[in-house]
């Protein structure tokens, strides 16, 4: 499954140098991983309200060419790996076919309390084609 999310680059995204600060990149992954979940029938928002969460365990980033306020990016975001204990993310960021950055994003199923949980099947199935 792979989900196309576009967002404009807000002032506050960038440093004195006028340039997309690279933590905003992260967060930009976010957004592209539940608009993803979204697209696969079940948000976020859901998935926390049945107690399951996706803990962060991993983030490689590597930029690739800088991003300014006002760009239009895109966030191309599609599923890795989905076990019963972790679901895996690879990510694209570009802005008019000018690839920005490439990311990779490992998460761990959790509970609310942060403890190692499985996979229910009801959501193991939302990454099966």
């Amino acid at each position: 499954m792979n989900s196309t999310t576009q967002l404009r680059v807000r002032y506050v995204e960038t440093d004195a140098m006028g340039i997309v600060h690279h933590a905003s990149y992260v967060a930009w992954l976010e957004l592209g991983r539940t608009e993803l979940l979204r697209e696969l029938g079940m948000s976020y928002r859901e998935w926390e309200k049945a107690g399951v969460h996706l803990a962060v365990g991993e983030v490689h980033l590597k930029y690739r060419a800088p991003s300014y306020f006002d760009d239009l990016v895109t966030v191309h975001t599609q599923v890795t790996e989905a076990a019963r204990r972790r679901v895996g993310f690879a990510y694209r960021i570009e802005r008019d076919g000018v690839l920005l950055a490439e990311a990779s994003t490992v998460h761990m199923v959790t509970g609310a309390d942060g403890k190692a949980r499985v996979l229910p099947d009801e959501f193991l199935n939302l990454f099966k084609p």
